[in-house]
């Protein structure tokens, strides 16, 4: 069988050996070329891209590849692993589709259902038209339709791996509500990060289209091997205004940034979890500053450093508030790094904060 996995990109990266993967630059028409191929061959809605996001990739797929029998999309970052970490072979995927249908990411579950979910991140009229178009379209649809966004669970990614022949069905039902979609939407006024909303649309409707045919799943391991570009490139610009001693013009542009590409912040994006951390250390940062308190500026202007502080001191901050017995070890680093009040406080604050949050979700998941 002829094995084809799209590894959509819009940036150079460490390609996987297997020749089974095979990079597709996305969005090439309105971009530098990177060197691999391209979605701006054939038929193809290239200049589109930052509408669509890794949907052009998906759209050249469809209309131009015809000598696979299975064919697949992960990105340049993210992959289908097996039980060994390792990314899945020909056969392997060859194995699995003998007994599934489709390879999809696992079916991430929320506390919240995927309309409220939209809402708050997007706009929920473009979600409305999208229900409407599918239910004149595609009466046939509607019971799944009205399951998948009222649950709270979804794949995520626009990852999958399928038949040719399936991969085809899912893209001409998929392009044919966005078409009709782009002569009613306007999203001139949207930034380029919500431009993208067919891209955002899409991960549910795969859900869909796969619910009503009544398709078998197999969940696959997803791997991340990097962080998204976009949030190393804004760490490192937070850890530039830092090190120049810039932390009031750190946190404003920390937050007009995230009002841009909030997507920075996700688990996924953020792979070490560091967002969250930076964002208290430029607030502790600014506080000491204001009240003439050395603090963290002790620890030199390196955010990475920052960073490490703060975990230890968190870890020694738990272990204080934990009602066992005192390490010393703990102690001599609070002293030793000059941990100030205000960190002190803003941990301890936050710390309750978390606990008192999670009791809630707790409480929720209860009822």
């Amino acid at each position: 069988m002829n094995v084809k996995i799209f590894t959509m990109t819009h940036k150079k990266f460490d390609e996987p050996k297997d020749s089974i993967y095979i990079p597709l630059h996305v969005g090439r028409a309105a971009a530098d070329d990177l060197g691999y191929a391209g979605d701006d061959t054939g038929d193809s809605i290239s200049e589109r891209n930052k509408y669509y996001g890794e949907l052009t990739g998906v759209y050249w797929v469809w209309k131009n590849v015809r000598d696979a029998d299975i064919v697949g999309i992960c990105h340049y970052r993210r992959y289908f692993l097996n039980q060994e970490s390792e990314l899945l072979s020909q056969k392997e995927y060859e194995d699995i589709l003998k007994e599934y249908d489709v390879i999809t990411s696992n079916d991430l579950k929320s506390n919240k259902s995927y309309r409220e979910l939209y809402e708050e991140a997007h706009n929920i009229e473009d979600l409305n038209l999208t229900e409407n178009i599918i239910k004149k379209k595609f009466p046939e649809y509607a019971n799944e339709l009205e399951s998948v966004l009222s649950g709270n669970t979804g794949y995520y990614g626009n990852l999958m791996v399928t038949s040719k022949n399936l991969f085809d069905s899912y893209a001409q039902w998929l392009f044919s509500i966005f078409f009709e979609m782009e002569k009613q939407i306007d999203v001139s006024s949207y930034d380029l990060y919500h431009q993208r909303v067919f891209g955002f649309l899409s991960e549910q409707l795969l859900k869909v289209w796969i619910q009503k045919h009544n398709l078998k799943v197999y969940e696959g391991i997803i791997g991340i091997t990097s962080e998204k570009a976009e949030t190393t490139e804004f760490k490192l610009a937070m850890a530039q205004l830092v090190k120049m001693g810039k932390i009031s013009e750190a946190r404003q542009m920390f937050y007009e940034y995230l009002k841009l590409r909030p997507d920075v912040r996700l688990e996924l994006s953020d792979l070490r979890g560091e967002i969250p951390i930076i964002e208290q250390l430029l607030y502790i940062a600014e506080q000491e500053q204001e009240r003439g308190i050395t603090g963290l500026n002790r620890n030199g202007g390196d955010l990475n450093a920052w960073i490490v502080h703060y975990r230890r001191t968190q870890q020694c901050l738990a272990d204080l508030s934990s009602g066992e017995e005192v390490r010393q070890e703990d102690i001599s680093y609070i002293l030793e790094k000059n941990v100030s009040w205000v960190m002190c406080k803003v941990m301890m604050m936050n710390d309750i904060g978390e606990k008192i949050t999670n009791q809630q979700k707790n409480e929720t998941a209860s009822l």
